[in-house]
């Protein structure tokens, strides 16, 4: 098992295999009365949060707190960040109080790669800028493999601001190399130069999302992420709906066993209609709780299995 997940690019397919079928494992704690195993008893995880968090914050500390583990939640608003000290400081900080893993999630895209050479402990990388967020991607193929018993061979369709996110890069290394086929779709301002043979050859691109629908077994629907954005990528939101946004006739478009995922939060009315997040097609709840499930078998495989 590899000592940090940083990148999609880190999990060869054994490992993501391994990771799937440990959080597999992993959810059948959740059914219990006591939903706790000892596995990580003594150890000491700390969530380090630059940016605002609700899903993946929680789903951290959920997950360590299942495996026994100790958890410190860090978060850089109230500490000694705003008074400009630095991330290598912090992880400085954190080492000397004996983390044993480091959750981190930071506006600097490879702000977890730095950190992983300053602690001697596990690092996982909860998103970083607009670069990866592995274990969305990790989340993200185990509701497919769920829901549609493989992973092999399926065409997934990640539709929107592909250029912002970091759930899109992470995706398409990910499903690239468990056999998916993947077909990034969005406005021509949205979507990278050469993404498909920068990250995986064998990626496509389309700005028609009506021509990619009949032909998916996965449509992800990404949120506009306005927060990151200095320009006019579209006209505006309405003409963005209108183009590129889900709604009830898109959705009957789709192939009768299609699914419809979203990572959340959602812009809803804008990429995705009420009607279609709430369908039976839609996963986005049972990604939030597939995603306690396998962060909880990747600190279990990168704290358990090792033997430092």
């Amino acid at each position: 098992m590899i000592r940090h997940l940083l990148s999609g690019a880190d999990l060869d397919a054994a490992t993501a295999t391994q990771i799937l079928d440990t959080a597999a494992e992993m959810a059948t704690v959740a059914g219990r009365e006591v939903k706790k195993l000892p596995a990580l008893r003594g150890r000491t995880v700390v969530n380090l949060f630059y940016e605002d968090s609700t899903r993946t914050r929680i789903s951290f500390e959920a997950a360590a707190k299942r495996l026994s583990a100790d958890v410190i939640n860090f978060s850089a608003k109230g500490s000694s960040v705003t008074k400009g000290e630095s991330l290598k400081d912090t992880a400085l900080t954190l080492q000397a109080m004996g983390a044993d893993a480091v959750v981190v999630r930071h506006p600097a895209s490879g702000a977890p790669h730095r950190l992983a050479n300053w602690v001697d402990g596990s690092v996982v990388n909860a998103g970083d800028g607009t670069h990866e967020h592995p274990t969305q991607a990790l989340l993200d193929a185990y509701t497919m493999r769920s829901r549609l018993g493989r992973l092999a061979g399926l065409h997934v369709a990640i539709v929107g601001d592909v250029l912002h996110s970091r759930v899109a890069r992470s995706n398409v290394l990910l499903l690239s190399t468990l056999g998916a086929k993947v077909t990034l779709v969005g406005p021509p301002t949205l979507i990278p130069v050469d993404i498909s043979g920068a990250l995986a050859p064998g990626t496509d691109v389309s700005y028609d999302l009506d021509a990619v629908l009949p032909g998916v077994d996965v449509v992800m629907m990404l949120r506009v992420q306005r927060e990151r954005m200095n320009d006019s990528y579209f006209p505006s939101a309405r003409e963005y709906a209108r183009r590129y946004g889900l709604d009830g006739p898109r959705m009957r478009r789709l192939p009768e066993h299609a699914i419809v995922m979203h990572p959340g939060p959602m812009n809803r009315g804008m990429e995705i209609t009420p009607e279609v997040a709430d369908s039976p097609r839609s996963t986005i709840v049972e990604q939030v709780a597939n995603g306690v499930s396998v962060r909880m078998a990747v600190l279990y495989l990168l704290l358990g299995g090792n033997n430092r």
